[in-house]
């Protein structure tokens, strides 16, 4: 959630930032006027409020002067501007709250301003590759992860779907375990050598939750809801990131980096028609997140700093990666800047997706209202300034994929798959599957 203060003294760049990531000039111009003028009826309903309580503690005074000189007709005077006033100030507070809703409401719906280096664009084509790492094959007779799995008996999509429908796999035999393996070692990667606490977050969330992060209300189609306000997480983002949610944190304790191990849950909704062949998009998958929780002059380094140690577990896997920096227009509603990192997959004769890093600034920690205290801020106790923490999330990285990179990238001709060395040791030595 953006400041109000920063959209009342800055509006035309917000309507800017609207039209970078895509918004129509009119409709962005009408969003932001939207915006200011909630806030004014706001500001000047409060104003209004406030004078009333003021005067109507100053009467309280007047009418015992007035009851000390014996003025009974101005006390009774006095009494009934009191009870006005008091029907006034219960009716007032109570238009506070709608106006506060209304603001609220619409503060909730604006996405994050992009960052100044962000390059502009419209959708995926306008994305701009910084780097690309490991030489990728093409050989004429590489196949697909499903034509892969399939063959080998260990990958089932129609049982799946007898089961739960379309988008969902059973995996069995050394794919499951080669899966396992691949979560596994991400975690100790993650946690031995990039200093990220292990966390086992519920998988089930409220709407509060939810809201911190920015997945509602603006997205309720993309989630699955368990009822009763809960949803099943759509990523581990969404309790790591609210680990530190309504809490007012030292500077000295910064940064804080979670990971976790779990399964997510999206509906895909508008996805009709893309990757319906294999693993790629599903409904069910297994991902490994980062998060990081930094105060305000730290969260760009952290930015690259995790991008690093998602691309240290492709490194280490030795699998041919990219990684791009997300134009305006295909970034997250919570992001100030992305970085994707794309596997390369032979069968598909393309780079993939497998990570995606972002930085989102105190626009998730405004919606949690998380804080931290800043070193050098004056202590007088409870009322030392505050300051909003900064958020960071990214994949480090997506289980799933990272099978399907693995598949493809270490496929043989005969259709079997060589285990990457750095997973042998999680694969009970196993060296190769298939064959």
């Amino acid at each position: 959630m953006l400041d109000i203060k920063w959209i009342r003294e800055n509006p035309q760049a917000l309507a800017a930032a609207l039209e970078k990531r895509g918004q129509d000039k009119a409709d962005a111009q009408s969003s932001v006027e939207a915006m200011l003028a909630a806030d004014e009826a706001r500001r000047q309903h409060l104003t209004e409020l406030q004078e009333k309580q003021a005067r109507q503690k100053a009467i309280s005074k007047e009418i015992g002067q007035a009851m000390g000189k014996g003025d009974q007709a101005l006390a009774d005077k006095l009494k009934a501007e009191v009870g006005a006033l008091k029907t006034f100030v219960q009716e007032g507070e109570a238009e506070e709250r709608k106006l506060d809703e209304r603001l609220r409401d619409l503060l909730a719906g604006i996405p994050n301003v992009p960052l100044d280096d962000v390059p502009e664009g419209a959708d995926e084509s306008d994305n701009v590759e910084i780097r690309k790492v490991g030489e990728a094959r093409r050989p004429n007779w590489a196949k697909e992860h499903f034509e892969l799995g399939e063959a080998l008996g260990m990958m089932d999509f129609e049982r799946a779907a007898k089961l739960s429908g379309a988008r969902f796999t059973v995996l069995s035999g050394q794919l499951a375990r080669l899966e396992r393996a691949l979560g596994q070692f991400m975690l100790d990667l993650h946690t031995t050598e990039h200093g990220y606490t292990e966390v086992q977050p519920p998988l089930l969330v409220r709407d509060e939750a939810l809201f911190g992060t920015g997945q509602l209300p603006k997205f309720a189609e993309d989630l699955f809801n368990a009822g009763e306000h809960h949803w099943l997480i759509p990523t581990a983002e969404v309790p790591l990131t609210n680990l530190v949610r309504e809490e007012i944190l030292d500077t000295e304790k910064l940064p804080l980096r979670f990971t976790a191990l779990t399964p997510c849950f999206r509906s895909e909704a508008g996805s009709a028609g893309r990757d319906t062949r294999g693993m790629l998009r599903q409904h069910q998958f297994y991902k490994v997140e980062l998060v990081s929780i930094t105060d305000a002059d730290s969260s760009l380094a952290e930015h690259e700093r995790m991008t690093e140690c998602a691309e240290t577990v492709l490194k280490k896997l030795e699998i041919p990666f990219r990684t791009v920096v997300l134009c305006s227009g295909d970034m997250g509603f919570g992001a100030r800047k992305t970085y994707d990192i794309e596997a390369w997959l032979p069968g598909q004769k393309a780079y993939r997706e497998i990570s995606s890093c972002s930085v989102c600034g105190d626009f998730q920690a405004r919606r949690m209202n998380a804080r931290y205290r800043k070193a050098g801020d004056p202590s007088t106790g409870s009322g030392r300034q505050t300051h909003f923490v900064h958020t960071l999330n990214g994949s480090g990285v997506a289980v799933g994929r990272a099978l399907i990179a693995v598949m493809e990238n270490y496929q043989n001709e005969d259709g079997s798959i060589t285990v990457p060395e750095v997973l042998r040791p999680y694969m009970g030595g196993v060296e190769k599957i298939g064959g």
